[in-house]
Parts: C-alpha cells; sequence; structure tokens
C-alpha cells in the first residue's frame, strides 16, 4: 500500500458549497478503512488549461471530477477530465463531474464537437445534459429539482457498480438540476462507458469503462452519504484503486 494516496480533485472549491467539501471528508472516511492515509488537492478549473498541466496531473494516484457546474472553465474541466481517460488514471466523477465525463466522451471519443449541457445556454444542437424532468416532490425549500436521499437505484449485474456495493438496489443523495438527455443514451455506449445505473424510470444514474484502470461517474453523490464509521463503498473502491496503481507506478519507476 502506497503510504499516502494522493487524489486531484477537479473543481473550484468552495468552503460555503453544500456538497464539495463531503468530499475531502469521504476520501478521509475510505482511506482510513482501507488501511491508507490520503492527500486531497483541489484543481481549480482553470488551472487545468495550463501548458504544463498533465505533468501535474500525473503526480496524483487519482482523478476526482468533483460537482459544481457550471464552472470557471469549461475547458479546463473537460481537460482534465480527458487527461484521466487518455492516460487510464483512477477516475471518479460525481454530479458536475458526471454530466463533463458524458460530454467529454461525445467530444472527444465520439467527435460530437459541440456536445453541451443546456446549463451552459451555448446553442448546441446536441444537448447531452439537460434539465431534470422529474422534479422530487419533498425536497427542502431552494434544494435543486434532484435533490434528496433517492431510493431504487438500481445496478447493473455484472458492473464493477455492482461489485462495490454488493446489493442490486439501493438509495443514493442526489443535489442536481440536471441530468443525461435520454436521446443521447447512445453515446456512453458507443464511446464504450456502458450505462452501470439507473433511476426508477430508467434514467442513467452512472456509467463506468470495462476497459479502464477504474473509470466510474455518477449522478448521484456518494461523497454527501459517507460517514466515518461508515464509509461510502465507491469511495473505497476508488481510493484503493488510487493506492495500486500509485504503487505501480512506483515500481515502475525503481526498474526504470
Amino acid at each position: 500500500m502506497a503510504d499516502s494516496v494522493r487524489i486531484g480533485v477537479l473543481g473550484d472549491f468552495d468552503p460555503k458549497s453544500p456538497t464539495l467539501p463531503a468530499i475531502d471528508k469521504s476520501l478521509q472516511h475510505a482511506a482510513a478503512k482501507v488501511g491508507t492515509t490520503v492527500e486531497p488537492t483541489w484543481l481549480a478549473t482553470p488551472s487545468l488549461l495550463e501548458p504544463n498541466i498533465e505533468k501535474t496531473l500525473e503526480k496524483f494516484d487519482g482523478i476526482w471530477a468533483a460537482p459544481g457546474s457550471p464552472y470557471k472553465s469549461f475547458d479546463g474541466m473537460l481537460k482534465g477530465i480527458e487527461f484521466a481517460r487518455r492516460r487510464d488514471w483512477p477516475f471518479l466523477g460525481t454530479c458536475g463531474g458526471f454530466q463533463y465525463a458524458l460530454i467529454e466522451c461525445a467530444r472527444n471519443v465520439l467527435g460530437i464537437k459541440d456536445a453541451d449541457s443546456a446549463e451552459n445556454n451555448s446553442g448546441s444542437k446536441n444537448i447531452v445534459i439537460y434539465p431534470v424532468t422529474c422534479a422530487v416532490a419533498k425536497r427542502a425549500k431552494d434544494a435543486p429539482k434532484l435533490s434528496g436521499e433517492i431510493p431504487e437505484i438500481r445496478l447493473r449485474p455484472g458492473s464493477y457498480l455492482r461489485s462495490f456495493y454488493t446489493q442490486d438496489v439501493v438509495a443514493e443523495e442526489f443535489f442536481c438540476n440536471f441530468e443525461v438527455n435520454p436521446e443521447y443514451e447512445w453515446a456512453a455506449m458507443e464511446a464504450g462507458f456502458p450505462v452501470s445505473a439507473r433511476g426508477s424510470k430508467g434514467e442513467i444514474r452512472a456509467i463506468e469503462s470495462p476497459t479502464h484502470r477504474f473509470y466510474i461517474a455518477t449522478l448521484y453523490q456518494p461523497q454527501l452519504s459517507s460517514k466515518a464509521k461508515k464509509p461510502h463503498p465507491l469511495v473505497m473502491a476508488f481510493v484503493q484503486a488510487a493506492a495500486d496503481w500509485g504503487r505501480k507506478k512506483l515500481d515502475d519507476s525503481v526498474l526504470e
């Protein structure tokens, strides 16, 4: 096990955010359970456009694309996610990170150059991410349309996601106003990222890659339900994958 697992968190940190501070806490919960320590470092989205950003990202053992869209830099967020996909770095995307993972795949794998989110009001003809259609009835005042704990998230049998939870149906915390446009569901599969979780009405709630070291993105936010005594299984799996990758990188550098 690596002495300390280094996680690069792509996103514009705001200590007042109702969701972002939970990322660091959930990583600490998971690391303690896995038996390692973790060092999260937030990377503001504009910084992801710097010329030597790949050298910076290579220093991390895992990449987490955080919520918080619209980001300060749309292109920066896509650049960070592209690095994780193209270079096969352990990757977890949640909420906005999930949405932008799909946009990145549509643009850079499938060549849909104007793939976008309706949130950005770009006028694109290819809106991969659009407003939530079925708002949660009993949600907190001024909360996003899809927020709070949502039951009946169904995990695909045989998926990595299902293996982490060891159960078929779970409840998860959401905090978002946008979701996948079902007209673009084909794009995830075509790009090599099959759907691994769906909502009660078949809505896409997670994707994963069967060919990457670890690549999972969820519309829900696992960090919100993580507890010190009960770390989230997905975050634990991510930390473990990052620890394994960190150790392999170290071994490879010794052999060179």
